[in-house]
């Protein structure tokens, strides 16, 4: 986990989901954490831990879907030497390490059947049986889980064993999207700033102009806090001018010179009797669209274009075209070009 974040919000669905953690946390109970990948399920983890009884003892985190399904089996629960080819010596597993602590288990929706089984057993009988040996090791582990999936729905298609989700899910704290926090929006934007500054060395920290918290709000931020951390701490970095930052790059990967997706050739290769800037005869031009849907087509492209050589500035793209930037948020919104189509 990330020990340098810290949780951060004042919206009220965000805070409602933290209290309902912050109660849970008290009781020796599993508890199921739920929400769209980068909106902090990891800290709300963090948070039950250290509001427990437990804090004091381990909190072992096992990321679920980083390990082939031949493996998870061995890292939850251990193995003895020789219990399968490269097992040199008897190792525990997760849940032996979390012993009297908490164990965080990340994507528990990708949990192969068999694992959901024996996971099952150890949480209703309190043991675990390492690969390779037959004899149970007694152990005093509260669970905390976390999913991006709903799992009920895995449960009608039989992907998840229903009597696992009914003993993990004495709560679910639901994490709320960034979208539905639009008051948290600025301060976690003004909260990375200012640490991207003072890890820079700024003196100062100069904020955002106008125009740059308008394309942080209009966002929908797909990716959550994480995304909106890596936006606003790129923009900072970036940054080489005097006053409030006014560059905001949503798409790291924008470039004029990005790979393009290859498509199939449909009219043979030119040749040199047939140069590519001939024109094609007459009788073989395909049909043109209308005269409304070739201007409209050209604008976007234009628009693109002078968007894309001022870093997205719109104040900067509105002036540069001639017009008021009220003319241009209307014309990028008819275009479907505002930051995350909104």
């Amino acid at each position: 986990m990330d020990r340098q974040s810290q949780v951060i919000g004042q919206s009220g669905a965000f805070l409602d989901a933290l209290e309902r953690a912050s109660r849970a946390a008290a009781l020796d109970r599993p508890v199921l954490v739920i929400g769209e990948r980068g909106t902090g399920k990891e800290l709300v983890a963090e948070r039950l831990h250290r509001l427990s009884p437990r804090w004091d003892q381990p909190l072992i985190v096992m990321n679920c879907a980083a390990l082939p399904e031949t493996l998870i089996e061995a890292e939850l629960f251990g193995h003895e030497a020789g219990a399968f080819t490269g097992a040199t010596k008897a190792r525990q597993g997760r849940f032996e390490e979390a012993h009297g602590g908490t164990l965080f288990l990340d994507e528990l929706g990708t949990l192969s059947m068999g694992a959901q089984e024996r996971l099952l057993r150890a949480v209703e009988y309190g043991e675990v049986t390492r690969i390779g040996s037959s004899r149970p090791v007694r152990v005093d582990v509260r669970i905390v889980a976390a999913t991006n999936e709903h799992l009920p729905d895995k449960v009608d298609r039989h992907e998840f064993r229903a009597d696992l989700l009914d003993r993990l899910s004495f709560e679910v704290v639901t994490l709320p999207p960034l979208r539905a926090r639009a008051g948290d929006i600025m301060v976690l934007a003004e909260h990375f700033g200012r640490r991207m500054a003072s890890e820079l060395g700024w003196e100062d920290w100069p904020g955002f102009t106008p125009a740059a918290s308008d394309a942080l709000l209009d966002y929908r931020w797909p990716g959550n806090v994480r995304e909106l951390r890596n936006v606003v701490e790129r923009a900072v970095y970036r940054w080489e001018d005097v006053g409030p930052i006014d560059a905001i790059q949503f798409d790291p990967f924008e470039s004029p010179y990005r790979p393009q997706v290859a498509t199939a050739r449909t009219d043979p290769a030119p040749t040199e009797a047939e140069p590519m800037h001939a024109d094609p005869a007459p009788e073989s031009a395909p049909a043109v669209a209308d005269f409304k849907t070739q201007v409209a087509a050209f604008e976007a492209r234009l628009l693109s274009r002078a968007l894309n050589q001022h870093r997205f500035n719109q104040r900067a793209t509105a002036e540069a075209l001639g017009l008021s930037y009220d003319q241009l948020r209307h014309a990028l919104r008819r275009h479907d070009l505002l930051p995350g189509g909104s």
